[in-house]
């Protein structure tokens, strides 16, 4: 891998000021990159982490009560009461005043916690500070997902005129490759189709990127992308802002976080109310994979009558 991060690392606590507001403006679409230094210089091998653990919804206290308190500029304030976006949520109440502070994040919290907008406000945000095309890479496992980061980018910049792309799998590369040559500000992309893209679109790079998010990464390395993220990360500019956010952390996410961060803040909104129930029998079989349909047809027999529910890795299987 590109190795960006550092050794393994130590673990604090920190809390981050809101940043000021900032006018509401037009952004251009061929703008002139500018190179802007990260002036937040942490110790090499550091990691700082956020833990918050929730009860229940109810329990939560939240620290601030407006997106415009965590420091969230009127105009992006406005996409999200349009949306109904009344609070923020936890991951975006720790998350967004780290990211707009500059610094690199683990986010660890649960599917439907509001992760899209923990990341997308501040990617927005300094968009409008250095308007410029290729400005943010959002990578994701599934194309549906994709989809869903892409429209959530859209309602959130609609008011700064946001220009985004979808590059996935399954669709024909030459409508790609022209939404591409158009420079959008966000691309939001599955790691296969980006990497063809790379590989093969003439004129498409990714050197002027400032933002790369990779959203639900423990996905991402269960459906084997690690080699193509390899590839991905190498021709990234080092000098960017990484965001990770998944449900879990395993020991390849582990080394995934050393390769593509840089001291990272890890920020963890753990909640008890997805706990599995006490009563509730669960059960694993390890059988020979060239034998499994068999086995699954037998176990479907043995439920009959009862309702069951099988979940696949992909679309083929299903």
């Amino acid at each position: 891998m590109h190795n960006r991060g550092a050794d393994p690392y130590t673990t604090t606590t920190t809390t981050t000021a809101a940043m000021s507001d900032h006018k509401r403006r037009k952004l251009s679409h061929d703008a002139t990159p500018v190179q802007v230094e990260n002036e937040t210089k942490t110790k090499k091998g550091t990691e700082t982490a956020v833990e918050t653990d929730l009860k229940t919804e109810t329990d939560l206290e939240p620290k601030t009560t407006t997106f415009a308190e965590l420091g969230v500029t009127d105009a992006l304030c406005e996409a999200c009461t349009a949306l109904g976006f009344k609070t923020p949520t936890a991951i975006q109440a720790e998350s967004i005043p780290i990211a707009l502070s500059g610094k690199d994040i683990i986010g660890l919290a649960e599917t439907g916690s509001g992760k899209t907008a923990a990341f997308a406000l501040p990617i927005l945000q300094a968009l409008l500070d250095e308007p410029q095309p290729m400005f943010g890479l959002i990578m994701a496992p599934t194309r549906e997902l994709a989809y869903q980061i892409s429209q959530q980018f859209e309602a959130l910049g609609s008011l700064i005129s946001v220009r985004c792309v979808v590059i996935v799998g399954g669709m024909d590369m030459v409508p790609q490759a022209i939404a591409l040559a158009k420079k959008p500000h966000i691309i939001v992309a599955t790691p296969g189709r980006l990497l063809d893209h790379l590989e093969n679109t003439k004129g498409f790079s990714l050197r002027q990127l400032k933002y790369l998010v990779m959203d639900e990464a423990d996905r991402l390395l269960d459906l084997d992308f690690g080699p193509i993220l390899d590839k991905i990360l190498q021709v990234l500019p080092r000098e960017r802002k990484t965001m990770l956010f998944s449900a879990t952390m395993s020991t390849k996410l582990d080394s995934l976080t050393r390769a593509a961060l840089r001291n990272p803040v890890r920020v963890s909104i753990s909640t008890s109310s997805y706990q599995t129930v006490k009563n509730l029998l669960q059960q694993y079989l390890f059988i020979p994979h060239k034998y499994k349909d068999v086995y699954l047809i037998h176990l479907l027999h043995e439920f009959a009558g009862q309702t069951c529910i099988l979940f696949t890795r992909t679309v083929n299987e299903t």
